[in-house]
């Protein structure tokens, strides 16, 4: 039912039908440990979005931030 559909469809209106998905998840997973920091309201956000952002793609960077997100806050004594 879907395949006659899709091939009677022209090329333009079918790239972003495979393309975006792709892109998109990819994006997601590069910042997910952005996503999960500011998700999770942890105090070094910027940190952790600079991090991510800037070495996110040397896999080291990214599993860094990935941890230091899902890391638990320490309250903050106050005196």
């Amino acid at each position: 039912m879907v395949l006659p559909m899709l091939l009677s469809m022209s090329l333009p209106m079918l790239l972003p039908a495979f393309f975006l998905p792709f892109f998109g998840f990819g994006f997601v997973m590069y910042f997910l440990p952005a996503i999960i920091a500011l998700a999770r309201n942890k105090r070094d956000i910027t940190s952790i979005v600079l991090l991510n952002f800037f070495l996110g793609w040397t896999m080291i960077g990214w599993v860094v931030a990935l941890v230091w997100a899902c890391k638990h806050d320490v309250p903050m004594v106050v005196r």
